[in-house]
């Protein structure tokens, strides 16, 4: 009986992986441009914002929370990133715009900073003070445009989009290099550890002497740093920052986390079942329209999805009532 749970549990455990294979053999065999060297590039363009938000977001769903500011904190980051490198000079090549760069992470941080503050301090519900934030980072960054958009040409900049190592554009190995970073704050810091302490039972974390507090701030503040090269990351994508540039990535982000196999509960999952659930959902969105599936049932099937992954990720037995 023991074997067989943990057979069970491992399978589990394995499922999205699975899923994530099977999504790719079925659209391979679909249509054979799939599987190309192009298509591939083409899903790394789009995936990687995607997957440092994700990152991101990971670690406040793992303490048991949820983090809705994510669209707008991007899009304050990126307008004041756009704003600061085209007045130091609009080159990294010559000038100081490369200070805008560190400039960015900052400003990242500290909205994730006042993020957590209003949610631990204020004593308001994640999603609730995280969502307002977020509606709050929107209108900073239409403040600081006026509703215009900051064209960034810098070729050097740029070459995060167009310069290609093995076929894969630059940016995608930064955010190689960043889940690697998350992975380490997970698994090799005292603060990754202290996440699934507060995930996996606040009180038990309070009573061993966990400042609980301090923990949750530290765990938005980290998220805002992820969100800041997002930001960045999105803008050499687009080639311009604008009050909508974190359009859409609240809805990918969690459901690439929830589908990835990390429990909206808290305690459980991580890095790399982030990465699985970004690849799950990219896989799809790309997949659908190799195949010339309707935008509209595009988001429908995404939907199905989400509602699909918190069904079998959740334990419902042991939750006595739904909020």
């Amino acid at each position: 009986m023991i074997s067989t749970a943990k057979t069970t549990e491992h399978l589990w455990k394995c499922a999205p992986a699975m899923v994530l294979c099977a999504l790719i053999i079925f659209f391979s065999l679909v249509n054979s441009n799939f599987l190309s060297l192009v298509n591939f590039a083409r899903m790394s363009i789009s995936t990687t914002p995607a997957m440092l938000v994700a990152l991101g977001v990971t670690f406040i769903i793992i303490m048991g929370s949820i983090d809705l500011s994510m669209e707008g904190t991007i899009a304050t980051t990126a307008v004041v990133f756009g704003l600061l490198f085209m007045g130091l000079g609009g080159r990294l090549s010559s000038g100081s715009a490369w200070i805008s760069l560190p400039a960015a992470a900052m400003v990242g941080a500290a909205l994730g900073w006042i993020n957590g503050q209003v949610h631990v301090k204020l004593r308001i519900p994640s999603f609730m003070s995280s969502l307002a934030m977020g509606f709050v980072g929107t209108g900073v960054a239409i403040l600081l445009t006026n509703g215009d958009r900051i064209v960034i040409e810098d070729e050097t900049f740029r070459s995060l989009l167009i310069t290609r190592v093995l076929g894969f554009p630059l940016m995608a190995y930064v955010g190689l290099a960043f889940v690697l970073i998350a992975w380490f704050i997970q698994r090799k810091t005292t603060i990754g550890r202290n996440f699934y302490a507060v995930g996996g039972g606040e009180a038990l974390a309070h009573s061993s002497g966990l400042n609980v507090k301090r923990v949750r701030i530290m765990g938005y503040t980290i998220a805002g740093v992820f969100y800041a090269v997002a930001a960045v990351l999105a803008v050499a994508r687009l080639g311009m920052a604008e009050a909508t540039t974190g359009s859409n990535y609240m809805f990918m982000s969690i459901t690439a986390v929830v589908v990835g196999g990390t429990s909206l509960l808290g305690g459980v999952g991580g890095v790399w079942n982030t990465v699985v659930g970004v690849l799950i959902v990219n896989v799809i969105s790309n997949g659908m329209i190799v195949i010339g599936l309707p935008r509209y049932l595009q988001d429908g099937v995404l939907g199905v999805l989400v509602i699909i992954a918190v069904i079998l990720s959740t334990d419902r037995k042991n939750i006595f009532f739904v909020k």
